[in-house]
């Protein structure tokens, strides 16, 4: 294999990358650092008024596709528009997710049953038709966003987030571990504190129910070894990495991505 210089290395000139809940926070500064590597990007996601507000941002190369990403028909016509709009599929970035505080002693089945959709099954429909383009091209490159909490809880409240994250690491290992022959690699990240507006609105009252979010941040904020929350453009450039082929030799990996948190 011939070795290639950084800029060719994090060229993605020609290529197009689709992002899940890519008009906010994680998603955005995922989506932003796809778009200056050059790559067409899609903005999967239902709020479709912050999406065009941030195509527009953009210019040229970009696209926003409003998008249940539970939804199997939606996630079907994502993938159908992608490839219509921009005569394939590259990269595709599992990063929609909910994340609602509720005890596991008094959660309703809906609301498990809503985080595990919006969660985890989005990532098995998402990867299973963006695969299914990628496997004809025999090349193809899938990033899942999971958590620290894929690994470690990190506060009371979120059994079922941490349910979920846990899910999608273990997907992850398995799928690539049965594409990595056909040219696909899929790996994922663990973000840990990211300040987003998710994160924000989670510390208001009304978002808190009966666990108090706001001193449960304080307290997470604290253990951190680097002494801050982390920015939605630290976990861009590791999205890009992954993306790129800087990380050619890489799959059924996961990068943390957390200020040494999981080290408290």
């Amino acid at each position: 294999m011939s070795k290639k210089s950084i800029s060719e290395l994090f060229n993605l000139s020609g290529q197009t990358a689709v992002v899940t809940g890519g008009a906010m926070g994680i998603g955005f500064g995922i989506v932003k650092r796809l778009h200056e590597a050059g790559a067409n990007v899609v903005i999967a996601d239902l709020a479709e008024k912050e999406g065009q507000q941030k195509i527009e941002q953009l210019g040229e190369r970009a696209l926003f596709i409003k998008t249940d990403v539970s939804s199997e028909a939606d996630v079907k016509k994502l993938i159908s528009a992608t490839v219509e709009k921009f005569g394939g599929l590259d990269i595709f970035v599992n990063n929609a997710g909910i994340y609602p505080s509720a005890s596991a002693l008094t959660m309703d089945v809906q609301l498990w049953d809503k985080v595990q959709a919006v969660n985890m099954r989005s990532v098995f429909l998402c990867c299973r038709e963006a695969a299914g383009v990628m496997v004809k091209k025999g090349k193809g490159n899938i990033i899942n966003i999971a958590s620290i909490d894929a690994l470690h809880p990190s506060q009371i409240g979120l059994a079922a987030y941490d349910a979920s994250k846990h899910g999608v690491w273990g997907f992850t290992k398995n799928f690539a571990l049965e594409l990595g022959k056909q040219g696909v690699r899929i790996n994922a990240v663990a973000p840990g504190g990211i300040a987003t507006e998710g994160v924000a609105k989670m510390s208001e009252p009304a978002a808190a129910a009966s666990i108090d979010m706001k001193e449960m941040t304080k307290q997470f904020l604290a253990k951190i070894p680097l002494g801050r929350m982390g920015e939605p453009d630290e976990i861009g450039t590791v999205v890009l990495f992954l993306a790129s082929d800087a990380s050619s030799y890489m799959t059924g990996s996961m990068i943390v991505v957390d200020g040494g948190a999981l080290l408290a």
